[in-house]
Order: structure tokens, then C-alpha cells, then sequence
């Protein structure tokens, strides 16, 4: 039996746990594309491996499955209805028949809360198998008020009213993080998304706290709440302004060493945390393969240099095809990668760019200041934007049964 790089990372740390970055309900298309192009020799064993990681049937019947959670967002449920869209666009149409109500958003809300519904009940024998512990799919409040306390606060509440099983995620805004603290005082698990910076990540486990000082004080049942904390990889370095700020300064970075740079503010968080008991997990995402190493060797920096860590690392379809494809050329894990640090050469001259001081530095930023930083505001950007193609979607379903009704 061949196991898939994502468990040889898992092996690494028995605390290690893989999600899967997307809706439960694409991957037996998904497993079907990568099956149907796999090669001739590793379509058996890939078959295993895939199956292994989740199968409907399996986790049915046992509560037991590879990854050990979901996260899902806004280009994500577009992700989902397009792998199916005459099914959404049919539930769309009964809906707005059914409660004759033509308020596009409304029904558009009722749609992503059903996406993510049907993503938990698929997942849920897991979660209560686990006593809670795995199992749990993420659902994000609505990206276009990434400012809004209250809006975000009633979404983050209607979401977890869904399942037990469903986490809330919140962005990494001043506001965002005073809606986790108070969705964790009331029990509920969160994940804080479109963060990146160490001055985040020092922020929300503050407000988890907070929280759960709050929820022990009332008398909260916590025995299954988790707090994860994700930290957006190549996003960190590729969507900000981190190039643009070193040419200006005329600072030739490498990609190695911007890889180095995204890594370092990971460790430091995770090691942040470590050092003080938090109970929030470091959770990466945004992973890229590399494939330009000598030789025609292969790599995977963002997770083979975090190797030995119990982190959570979310994997979207494309970046799992893409571990697949280049397995025979990547190298293996080393359990103590954990523990390097990048060459201290690397760091100062990275700290001598402004953007990369705000994402390692402790002060590098005030809680004002989270939504303005660039690979938030780009990012948050880019969820709202499929989040407005997906209402979109909806206002065309809707149209066509005022067209019916004419």
C-alpha cells in the first residue's frame, strides 16, 4: 500500500491533521477527474489513497475518514454550485416559489447556509464518532462586511446554528476578532480566516481567551469547542505588497526567500502559541508546488518545512492533484523540520521592507490597521467577488421564474 503525501506529512506529528479546502460535496467529481487522468501504474494505488482521505459510504457507515475536517468559503460554495448548476439553480427557483419573496441576497444566504449544511451532514458521523474533536466544516460569514461587527456576529450565529459540527470563520479584521471572542464566549468554534500577519494571529488568540474566561465564568460547555487560526501562505507573499515595496527599495527577492519570509511568520506564531499553552491550532493554507528544483525534483516548502508540527494544513483539490503528480520527485519529510529557522540574513533583509515588518514584527500593526493591510484588503477582495458572482447566479435563477410566471 502507497500512501499519499499528505499522509506521509500526517506521520510526522500524530497531532497532525489534514482538512480538505473545499465542499464535500465536489469531491467524488473531483476524485473521478484525477482518477481518469492518472497514470496507467498509479491509478490503483491513487484510487486507495483518495478513498482513504473520504468516502461518503465509508463515513457513513463508520465516522471515519483521512481528513480529519472541511473549510469551506465564498469562492468556494461558487465552486460547488458550478460542479452542479441546473440542481442550485432548480433549489433556487423552489425556494423563491416557496417563500415568494424576491430578495436576491436573502436567498442567497439561504443557499450558502444550505451548502454548508449539506457539507456538515455528510461529515457528521465523524464529529460524533471523534466526541467533536474532527469532523467540523467551516462556514464563512458573508466577505463584503469583513467591518461589520453585528452583520458578522448574526451570520457567525446563524452558521453554527446549522450542525454541532459546523465552525464559524471570521476575518482577521479589529471587528472580526471581537466576534470570535464573543462567538467563543458562547461556546462556538471559530476559525479566523484572511489573517496573515503576527499581529493577527497574537489578536486572536487574545480575544479566544477572552472568550473563553467568559464562557468559564457562565458555565459554558466548551468539552467541544476548537479554535483554529489560519495563516494564508503564498498569499502572505504573493498578493500583497511585498514585491512592489522591495522593488521600490531596489530589494531583489528570490522566491526561496519569500517562501522563507511567509514561513518565518508562521513559526513564530506557532511558536508563540506553543510557548504559552494557547489551545488554538495553527492551520495552513495557500500552498503551492514548486516544480523547478535540479534535476526534476520537485517541492513543497509550505508544508515539507513545517514537517514535525501538529498543524491543521487545508488542501484544496488542485494542490492535492498537484502533491500526486510530483510525488515520485519530492523528497521526504523531515520531523524536525519544525525547528530550522530561516538564515538570519534572509530575515533582515526582509525586515528592511515595511509590509514583511508588519507581518513578523509583534507591533507591526494596530487592530485598526488589519483590514487595510494588503494581502487582507486583496484577498477579502477576491472572496467578495465570488461572493457577488454567486448572488449573480441566484438573481439568474430567480429571474427565469419571474419569466415563468409571465
Amino acid at each position: 500500500m502507497s500512501m499519499n503525501v499528505l499522509e506521509k506529512l500526517a506521520a510526522t506529528n500524530p497531532e497532525c491533521e489534514i482538512w480538505w479546502d473545499s465542499s464535500p460535496l465536489i469531491y467524488p467529481g473531483w476524485k473521478a477527474s484525477v482518477l481518469k487522468d492518472a497514470p496507467a501504474e498509479k491509478r490503483a494505488d491513487w484510487e486507495a489513497q483518495l478513498t482513504r482521505l473520504f468516502d461518503a459510504d465509508h463515513v457513513s457507515a463508520t465516522g471515519e475518514m483521512g481528513f480529519r475536517g472541511v473549510t469551506t468559503n465564498p469562492p468556494l460554495c461558487l465552486q460547488a454550485i458550478q460542479a452542479d448548476p441546473a440542481f442550485w439553480a432548480e433549489e433556487i427557483r423552489k425556494l423563491a416559489t416557496e417563500s415568494g419573496s424576491d430578495d436576491i441576497e436573502h436567498i442567497y444566504w439561504t443557499i450558502y447556509l444550505d451548502v454548508v449544511r449539506r457539507g456538515a451532514a455528510m461529515i457528521r458521523k465523524v464529529y460524533d464518532i471523534s466526541g467533536g474533536k474532527y469532523g467540523l466544516v467551516s462556514g464563512q460569514v458573508d466577505p463584503r462586511f469583513v467591518t461589520d461587527r453585528a452583520r458578522m456576529l448574526e451570520q457567525g450565529l446563524q452558521l453554527a446554528d446549522i450542525a454541532p459540527n459546523v465552525m464559524v470563520k471570521i476575518p482577521g479584521s479589529k471587528e472580526g476578532y471581537e466576534v470570535i471572542e464573543e462567538l467563543t464566549a458562547r461556546g462556538i468554534s471559530t476559525n479566523n480566516t484572511t489573517s496573515f500577519t503576527v499581529p493577527q494571529y497574537v489578536a486572536c488568540m487574545d480575544a479566544v481567551s477572552r472568550g473563553l474566561e467568559r464562557a468559564k465564568a457562565n458555565g459554558v460547555d466548551l468539552s467541544k469547542w476548537r479554535s483554529v487560526i489560519t495563516h494564508m501562505s503564498a498569499r502572505l507573499g504573493n498578493v500583497g505588497d511585498l514585491k512592489a515595496q522591495a522593488d521600490a527599495r531596489g530589494i531583489v527577492l528570490s522566491p526561496e526567500e519569500i517562501l522563507l519570509g511567509e514561513l518565518a511568520v508562521l513559526k513564530r506564531a506557532y511558536r508563540y502559541g506553543k510557548e504559552r499553552g494557547h489551545p488554538s491550532k495553527m492551520l495552513q493554507c495557500s500552498m503551492r508546488v514548486s516544480d523547478t528544483g535540479p534535476g526534476g525534483t520537485a517541492s513543497s516548502w509550505h508544508i515539507s518545512k513545517l514537517a514535525g508540527g501538529d498543524f491543521v494544513y487545508t488542501c484544496p483539490p488542485g494542490y492535492i492533484a498537484q502533491l500526486m503528480q510530483a510525488e515520485d520527485r519530492l523528497p521526504d519529510f523531515d520531523p524536525r523540520a519544525i525547528d530550522e529557522d530561516a538564515p538570519a540574513e534572509t530575515i533582515e533583509k526582509l525586515l528592511r521592507i515595511p509590509y514583511f515588518r508588519q507581518a513578523y514584527e509583534f507591533d507591526g500593526m494596530r487592530p485598526e490597521e488589519f483590514s487595510q493591510f494588503g494581502a487582507f484588503a486583496t484577498t477579502a477582495g477576491e472572496f467578495a467577488a465570488a461572493t457577488r458572482k454567486t448572488v449573480d447566479f441566484v438573481a439568474q435563477s430567480v429571474e427565469s421564474v419571474r419569466r415563468r410566471v409571465a
